[in-house]
């Protein structure tokens, strides 16, 4: 079924490496202008999308995640600008030695090849994506989810034109269109095609990745986001961070899900933020001494404490000690992004060193894991594993390495 756009991408990525970055800059702006003046194209398609998507019972995190609108798409532009004025990230010398006898050895960057990204309802990966990879000197296969494919049909033409106008082959970028099951599992079996595979969007999706991929997988995780209140924490400025990480957009990743709360500060600091909270009506989920501080809250279930809602929900865990919040958030967490507000600055070295995720934050938002946010431009996906990448990816994540040995005549 994918055989063609296989074929297609190898060859495609033999010619990439000889593409200069100018060439592929080029080629970004060019996206980054067709996407603002077809805008109407796109929301169209994605018009379509979403009432589809009302229809099958999305939640109200879906449809935030899967919409488009005219501010969106210039955030997809400004991202292929911004990508296009960063550092190629190949071919770059990263170290050279020179050998007792005389051989010249470089450690160069280079593209991975042909990399294949699996996600769901979020259209704007469609572009990041492409761009990041054309940068890198990659080619790549998009499989999308059927909530978003007249969406991501939309915005591959336009950035497969857009390529070809810039004088690059337009199957740098190619979307599989079959949303079936089949597609999804055959782009996981194309070992030899694709360099790497990596999975974007909800936990079952990753999981599905994850175990039965016979490609190399850079695992994105769900993010299962905590912020630690701690004893000399601020309150207001908790309130605050707690209302923008929970609030700002529930759909994301790097949104806050679980707060812990240390005892001895809780009476004061939650109603505080259940106020906050309250302005967009967050519904609250507290184990038994956050509910004797707010009796009008929701008894939380163990499993709330691991739940990633995607929603106005939030749970609440009290703990009498920094080592117990450490211990909590190990636990539960997904290894996304998690937070400490205290003014106490060894207890946030602490957290910050203790803490198994792959963005800590000391007195600020989670919702900064963000590739651009971190100035890597768009982002490819928060990796929660430790190999190769973790925490956003961006260009440099999307390159391998190679050996170049410069000789004159050396045998052994």
């Amino acid at each position: 079924m994918l055989e063609q756009l296989g074929i297609n991408a190898k060859q495609v990525a033999q010619e990439l490496v000889g593409v200069t970055t100018q060439q592929k800059n080029d080629a970004l702006v060019e996206i980054a202008d067709a996407l603002i003046l077809r805008a109407n194209e796109i929301i169209g398609a994605n018009k379509i999308d979403l009432e589809n998507g009302r229809a099958s019972g999305l939640n109200s995190g879906l449809l935030d995640r899967l919409m488009l609108n005219e501010e969106r798409i210039k955030g997809m532009a400004n991202g292929c600008r911004e990508v296009s004025l960063l550092d190629d990230p190949s071919g770059k010398v990263l170290e050279e030695v020179v050998r007792p006898n005389g051989l010249v050895i470089r450690k160069v960057s280079c593209p991975m090849g042909v990399i294949g990204i699996i996600y769901e309802a979020r259209p704007n990966v469609t572009a990041d994506a492409a761009a990041l990879c054309l940068k890198s000197g990659n080619a790549v296969i998009l499989r999308g989810g059927k909530e978003a494919i007249n969406s991501n049909i939309a915005i591959a033409d336009i950035m497969r034109d857009a390529v070809q106008k810039a004088g690059l082959p337009k199957d740098a970028i190619q979307l599989v269109t079959d949303t079936s099951r089949a597609s999804s599992t055959e782009l996981m079996t194309m070992k030899g095609v694709l360099d790497c595979l990596i999975p974007r969007g909800g936990k079952n999706l990753i999981k599905a990745v994850v175990e039965n991929s016979t490609v190399p997988v850079i695992e994105t995780g769900s993010g299962n986001c905590h912020i630690f209140v701690d004893e000399s924490a601020d309150v207001n400025m908790a309130a605050d961070i707690i209302f923008n990480a929970k609030t700002q957009r529930i759909s994301v990743c790097n949104a806050c899900e679980s707060l812990v709360i240390h005892s001895k500060i809780i009476e004061k600091a939650l109603p505080v933020i259940k106020a906050r909270l309250d302005e967009k009506n967050v519904e609250i989920r507290g184990d038994e001494r956050a509910v004797s501080v707010c009796p009008d809250i929701k008894k939380a279930t163990e499993e709330d404490f691991a739940t990633e809602y995607l929603d106005y929900i939030i749970s609440v865990k009290t703990v009498d000690s920094l080592d117990e919040a450490i211990s909590h958030i190990n636990k539960n967490s997904t290894g996304h992004s998690e937070a400490i507000i205290t003014e106490n600055e060894n207890n946030a070295r602490q957290f910050m060193a203790r803490i198994d995720s792959s963005s800590v934050y000391h007195n600020a938002s989670t919702r900064f894991t963000d590739g651009g946010e971190f100035g890597l431009g768009a982002e490819i996906g928060i990796s929660t594993q430790k190999l190769h990448a973790r925490g956003p990816m961006g260009l440099p994540q999307l390159t391998t390495t190679k050996y170049l040995i410069f000789g004159n005549g050396q045998v052994r």
